[in-house]
């Protein structure tokens, strides 16, 4: 196995891992982004305030994009599991 090969790979699992991150931590930036806009004008200093909307936002993209994260990921391996062959020899 070359070492452009190892590259490549590791390049698709990180543009992978990016891709499923961002899509779950995006999100959770904006409306962590939106509380705190709220607590600065309110004057509001609470830590639970911040958290529980962000968890709240994280859980219901989990629920909503699951589907989409699991058919990404499945598909990569499969992809990876049938280039072995072409990898090794």
């Amino acid at each position: 196995m070359s070492p452009e090969t190892v590259l490549t790979v590791g390049d698709h699992a990180l543009e992978l891992t990016i891709m499923l991150m961002a899509l779950l931590l995006g999100p959770a930036l904006a409306v962590g982004l939106l509380v705190s806009l709220f607590q600065a004008a309110t004057q509001i200093n609470e830590m639970t305030l911040s958290f529980i909307p962000k968890l709240l936002i994280t859980v219901a993209v989990l629920i909503f994009a699951g589907p989409f994260i699991l058919t990404a990921m499945t598909d990569y391996t499969v992809r990876l599991y049938q280039a072995i062959p072409g990898l090794i020899g």
